[in-house]
């Protein structure tokens, strides 16, 4: 079952996003890790996905209709006030945001499209009226061309050397980067850590570890290393999965079972 490798590295990171801990050796679930905002984006990005096919007519509309949908149904999981506000309001207006919310959710775009110019599309369809920004919508079509490589089982040094040169990243070492780094949710500043986090992993367990090792936004951070990594591995620890798949709420849970049967 995909999908649940970005949802556990969300709630690994739900408790460390103010206090990070910028270290490998942590316990995966302390007291208060839950699911945020990350993980019910994710999954209003695959409940899309099921209900109104690639291509559609209307696909931008349709995927705001459907984050207004989840916001409404997980009201208290952590969205900022800027995307709170368009939530809930009755209107379609579009926002600019150059956020990581954009990229945190895309997970099942590299899933469910055949080719990568379907991922490109789709992903700058689901940013149009929250992201509608050049950076936001970048960090989107990358995270999830590196689902759709790594569940192609290209190397990672092929993906890496993809992301690099199609969307200008840089990517730095981990042991460079946490000295200095800090909570920014800036698309451009977050998604490169979270790549380089699965770029040095060994296993999805290791991928998280590395990527809360970061600090900064530690949940988005995890959650687009743990989707990507999931991808690539294709297997999640079972005593971890099953730590996850307790938290996570259970209309979530049917989402993935439905995506994974349609899809996978």
């Amino acid at each position: 079952m995909k999908l649940y490798g970005a949802l556990i590295g969300d709630i690994v990171g739900s408790t460390r996003e103010v206090h990070n801990e910028k270290n490998e050796d942590i316990v995966l679930f302390p007291s208060g890790s839950d699911f945020t905002d990350d993980s019910v984006m994710t999954i209003a990005v695959a409940d899309k996905l099921l209900h109104n096919k690639l291509s559609s007519q209307g696909s931008r509309k349709s995927y705001a209709t459907w984050y207004k949908q989840y916001y409404r149904r997980y009201t208290n999981v952590g969205y900022g006030q800027m995307f709170s506000k368009w939530a809930e309001s009755d209107y379609y207006y579009i926002q600019r945001s150059y956020g990581n919310g954009a990229a945190m959710r895309v997970t099942a775009i590299g899933y469910a499209c055949k080719e990568l110019e379907d991922v490109w599309r789709e992903a700058n369809h689901s940013c149009f009226y929250t992201h509608n920004n050049h950076e936001a919508k970048v960090g989107a079509r990358a995270i999830a061309t590196a689902v759709y490589l790594a569940n192609k089982k290209e190397s990672k040094e092929d993906i890496k050397k993809f992301i690099e040169k199609k969307f200008k990243y840089t990517f730095v070492p981990l042991d460079h980067l946490r000295g200095t780094y800090v909570f920014d949710s800036r698309t451009s500043y977050c998604v490169p850590p979270a790549l380089q986090a699965f770029f040095e992993s060994d296993s999805y367990e290791s991928a998280i570890r590395k990527a809360i090792s970061i600090g900064g936004d530690s949940d988005t951070i995890a959650c687009m290393a743990g989707g990507v990594a999931e991808a690539y591995y294709d297997e999640i620890p079972k005593e971890i999965l099953n730590r996850g798949k307790g938290i996570i709420d259970i209309g979530l849970k049917r989402v993935i079972e439905d995506f994974n049967n349609e899809f996978l």
